[in-house]
């Protein structure tokens, strides 16, 4: 059984910046701890200031150098900043494959950064199940902006923006799948597009591409709506930090100006919940499957005494211990 963490201490220690505190809730809300509900009711009142930035994109359009020159540009302007880089999982130790430290080793003596590299662990969609749960533990801890970096799995990567207030998306001249990416749904998340590695051969095609596709998108439409900037970048050499920065500005004033940040944290707050309530029916039905029950069912399913929907309905119902 994990021992019992002293979560108030904890907490407090989090408010005041400890990056070993910070670092030991992280690794409670991974693991699950048994007092995941306490830490969540004790850093809830502490939310809700920071800015949360998702970086997606197809894989190799250089998110983590761009996720650095953003860093070195918040950091200018005097902005503490949280990343949590979501990484593959390893198929052994469940743990994730790339370091934060090899990822962003110029930023990991910055006290007013904070860097975390958190798994997969085979959850679909370039995020990790405990990314909500870490997301309010670096906004507790009081930094202005939260940067999340998904895992680069290309096309299924959508579910950023269920936790972020702009999501950027980011693409690059000379990949094939680049805007077929875009096509086929991450052009619907883009708050912001980046067009990296700008200095190659075809950036202007596929900012070219880029516009028609926003102009398409937006055929039909009535009432404010928010046209995604397109900034070209070099993140290798710095290049178009202060673009994107202004973008991301502009976009969070429109937000604020038309009430949807609130929406969108409110949605994010529904799928929250969902995803938590979900997580524990699911438990529920291990225990079940463990034992007598499930196995009678399908057992009598298999024997056409009984449908599956009747023998679900059973299972569910044993469930809500009717």
């Amino acid at each position: 059984m994990s021992p019992r963490a002293d979560v108030g201490q904890l907490v407090g220690q989090t408010r005041d910046g400890s990056p070993r505190a910070i670092a030991r809730l992280l690794s409670l809300v991974e693991d699950g701890h048994p007092q995941l509900p306490e830490i969540a009711a004790a850093l809830t009142p502490h939310t809700g200031n920071a800015r949360i930035v998702g970086l997606t994109g197809p894989p190799g359009v250089g998110k983590s150098t761009s996720t650095s020159m953003l860093l070195t540009a918040l950091r200018e302007q005097g902005k503490r900043v949280g990343v949590l880089a979501i990484d593959p999982s390893s198929p052994f130790s469940g743990g994730a494959l790339l370091g934060d430290r090899i990822r962003m080793t110029e930023h990991a003596t910055d006290p007013g950064v904070f860097i975390r590299s958190m798994a997969t662990r085979g959850h679909l969609g370039g995020l990790s199940w405990a990314t909500p749960q870490a997301v309010r533990v670096l906004d507790a801890a009081g930094f202005d902006v939260v940067l999340i970096e998904t895992v680069g799995v290309g096309q299924s990567e959508v579910d950023v923006v269920r936790l972020a207030d702009t999501t950027v998306v980011l693409l690059a001249p000379g990949m094939g799948d680049g805007i077929q990416a875009a096509k086929a749904g991450v052009l619907e998340i883009a708050d912001v597009f980046v067009v990296n590695k700008a200095d190659r051969a075809g950036a202007d095609a596929t900012v070219h591409d880029l516009r028609q596709l926003i102009a398409m998108s937006r055929r039909g439409v009535t009432g404010p709506a928010w046209r995604q900037p397109i900034v070209p970048t070099v993140a290798a050499e710095g290049k178009g930090a202060a673009e994107v920065l202004q973008a991301l500005r502009d976009h969070h004033d429109w937000l604020t100006a038309h009430g949807e940040l609130e929406r969108r944290r409110t949605v994010r707050a529904s799928a929250e919940v969902e995803a938590i309530a979900l997580r524990r029916l699911r438990a529920e039905l291990g225990e079940l499957r463990g034992g007598d029950r499930l196995a009678g069912l399908a057992a009598r399913v298999a024997a056409r005494e009984l449908d599956p929907f009747a023998a679900a309905d059973a299972l569910v119902a044993d469930l809500r211990g009717q």
